[in-house]
């Protein structure tokens, strides 16, 4: 369940980055697009978008953390799981 949401969380983040990079730096600087009722390239918009993108950055980063420590720890169980059931057979052929 949480590397479900994790991926959600990742795959969002990914989408939304991508569009305010693109917003941001390749409409206004790469394609030269603006448009006649949103200036691109206002200042207070582009401060906006790049805090807007800042902000998505961060949730990909919690969202990329969160699914690395989802497997380490599903990983984490196995083994221990593992162990246990070692642990477990041992002991009952001791007794």
């Amino acid at each position: 369940m949480i590397r479900a949401l994790s991926l959600a969380t990742i795959l969002v983040a990914g989408v939304l980055a991508v569009s305010y990079f693109s917003q941001l730096v390749i409409l206004p600087f790469v394609l030269g697009v603006r448009s006649q009722t949103v200036d691109l390239v206002d200042p207070p918009l582009m401060a906006l978008e790049a805090v807007i993108l800042c902000l998505t950055l961060a949730w990909l980063y919690v969202g990329l953390r969160n699914y690395f420590f989802a497997d380490r720890l599903e990983r984490q169980v196995r083994e221990i799981r593992a162990i246990q059931a070692q642990v477990a057979s041992r002991h009952s052929l001791e007794d």
